[in-house]
């Protein structure tokens, strides 16, 4: 029975044409370690430069996001401090294109100001994303920012198509959020 459930999930994941998932907690290496199998699939696969640099590009700032900005979090107090943050990466081929699917729990209370950001990323061609680049590189950031309008930025730079969001409310005070970049 177990093998059957696990093997039922490995085909649902397969149909899908992901050829990379995880889900769980994150740090900075367990980004480092993913990106690292992530560049070495894509490099038996011969996949061309510039697109294994894309892809590892936007996989790089969506798990940051989540490392940063997750609303699922668990901290410890050992001998150092530590944090990890919940969250989930899938990476697949549809229609010729790789995609890159993150999610992660967010605070309701972020929703309107995410959902606005990447409308206004969503609105805007090529020129408009390079323009709204190079303005928001010469703003001071906002307060209690950590870098997201920026990465948001460079993730629809190297998108091949509008970024795809969504969010899930699970209770009062937080939602799902998923991102699908296609490049």
């Amino acid at each position: 029975m177990l093998a059957q459930q696990y093997a039922a999930i490995k085909r649902d994941l397969d149909g899908k044409g992901i050829i990379f998932s995880f889900s769980g907690y994150l740090s900075e290496g367990i980004l480092y370690s993913l990106g690292e199998a992530l560049r070495e699939k894509m490099t038996i696969e011969e996949a061309d430069g510039p697109t294994v640099r894309r892809v590892f590009s936007v996989f790089v700032e969506q798990m940051q996001n989540i490392i940063r900005y997750s609303a699922e979090k668990v901290t410890g107090a050992s001998s150092r401090s530590v944090e990890l943050s919940a969250g989930m990466v899938t990476i697949g081929m549809e229609r010729g294109k790789v995609f890159i699917v993150c999610g992660n729990t967010v605070l309701n209370a972020d929703v309107p100001r995410l959902k606005e950001r990447l409308d206004h990323l969503r609105g805007l061609d090529r020129e408009g994303i390079k323009s709204y680049y190079r303005e928001q590189l010469r703003e001071e950031p906002e307060d209690g920012s950590r870098g997201a309008t920026i990465g948001l930025i460079e993730i629809a730079r190297r998108a091949s198509e509008p970024i795809d969001y969504d969010f899930d409310p699970m209770d009062g005070e937080r939602s799902f959020f998923c991102l699908k970049v296609r490049i």
